[in-house]
């Protein structure tokens, strides 16, 4: 069976961290969560001056060790949004060079489904902020 690099897309809501768990357990891979690595490296709420470049050293981070675990033949999944076309086309790019496949899934969730999920994350953010 051939490697894959599992690609997570959709947005803000629409339950791609919980849909990568699933996958990681079922496959085996795994998993890299971008918002879980924000968080642990920079906290929360990371200064917003500061925040592209941490978001930049973070993907940097995460793809280092995807391309390792995929050479030594282990499935990966990243969960990052994939937001933009060009996102997209590097990650399936950098697959393309590792000679291992890729697979992209898109969750398509209605817009008031994410919408009150994103509500409830920021009323336990406050929540826990007191």
């Amino acid at each position: 069976m051939m490697r894959t690099l599992h690609m997570i897309y959709g947005f803000v809501g629409a339950g791609k961290t919980t849909f990568a768990k699933k996958l990681e357990h079922s496959l085996p891979a795994v998993r890299f969560t971008h918002d879980e690595w924000m968080n642990k490296l920079y906290g929360e709420n990371p200064p917003l001056e500061l925040f592209a470049d941490y978001y930049s050293r973070v993907h940097e981070l995460i793809w280092l060790y995807a391309e390792r675990l995929l050479e030594l033949n282990q499935d990966v999944i990243l969960d990052s949004g994939f937001w933009s076309r060009s996102s997209r086309d590097e990650a399936r790019a950098k697959a393309k060079a590792l000679g291992v496949g890729h697979r992209l899934y898109f969750l398509d969730v209605p817009e008031n489904v994410m919408l009150g999920r994103v509500r409830g994350r920021n009323e336990n953010l406050q929540g826990s902020l007191y």
